[in-house]
């Protein structure tokens, strides 16, 4: 993964010389783990202001505190051609008083390609944008926790599909977004956690869903879901749930702040907390 990371260096580097020429906020923002989306799902949305004959690029941060723990994740992407995305994250994980003092980091990389309509030039049309990705994610710490409490796997990849509408006349006559995502996964926690465990082992479809209202040209008012496992047997896992609101003013920076409700982690009920995430393009 170190070597990958590596052969991506002259692409960000060629993207800081590229300027973008979409539309302001249609880059979208950097999900949790290094993909153009929302907070919590990838969008069909290439994250990035590159047009069809252009590479362009951003580096994100992204903090969640959870009341009992606390995720922060950092990390970049590059856009290339509004066709493929390459994107890298760190994960890191901080275990309270759970395991005080310590933490479980996670590597992800991420390659996303659109394969159908876009969201912009076919508004004419039924059909939404549509692309496919593979995010291969590594546990670093696995045998610290994650194979204490049951689970069978360090790394994985997962394969995602997502599908992106974007109506320009759409509620209240305001620009109006949905997204639809299925991935095929056994993650626990995100992966945070390892991959598969004692009650199941199995790789499922789950669901995962945003939609959001532009109340300006540049302010995102939306909302997301997220479905996922549950393969430990020693803690219950429960569904991602979150309210954000984004602030694009211009193609080099966009905020993210959200509140967020992510269930169940490890022996904490109703972990629920802000959520903020910064992206930088260039």
């Amino acid at each position: 993964m170190r070597t990958l990371l590596y052969a991506l260096l002259p692409l960000f580097a060629f993207a800081a010389h590229a300027a973008g020429g979409k539309l302001p906020a249609t880059a979208g923002m950097t999900q949790l783990e290094g993909a153009g989306g929302a907070g919590l799902a990838p969008w069909a949305l290439i994250g990035s202001y590159a047009s069809r004959d252009e590479v362009a690029g951003n580096a994100f941060y992204t903090w969640v505190n959870s009341q009992g723990f606390w995720l922060d994740s950092v990390g970049a992407s590059v856009g290339l051609f509004d066709r493929v995305e390459l994107s890298y994250a760190r994960q890191r994980f901080d275990l309270g008083d759970t395991v005080p003092g310590e933490r479980i980091r996670q590597d992800i990389f991420g390659v996303k390609v659109k394969v159908y309509g876009d969201t912009v030039f076919d508004q004419d049309q039924p059909w939404p944008q549509v692309a496919v990705g593979l995010m291969a994610k590594k546990n670093k710490d696995y045998d610290f926790v994650p194979k204490l409490l049951g689970a069978r796997h360090d790394s994985e990849v997962e394969p995602y599909v997502a599908a992106t509408k974007v109506w320009l006349d759409g509620v209240g006559g305001r620009t109006t977004l949905l997204n639809g995502t299925l991935r095929y996964t056994r993650a626990n926690q995100l992966g945070i956690l390892g991959f598969g465990g004692d009650k199941s082992d199995k790789r499922k479809l789950r669901f995962e869903g945003s939609a959001g209202v532009f109340l300006t040209d540049n302010v995102v008012l939306g909302a997301e879901y997220r479905q996922k496992s549950d393969n430990l047997s020693v803690f219950k896992e429960e569904r991602f749930l979150d309210l954000f609101l984004a602030w694009a003013p211009n193609r080099t920076f966009s905020l993210v702040a959200a509140y967020a409700d992510l269930g169940n982690i490890a022996n904490k009920d109703k972990q629920k907390g802000p959520y903020v995430s910064l992206k930088v393009d260039f």
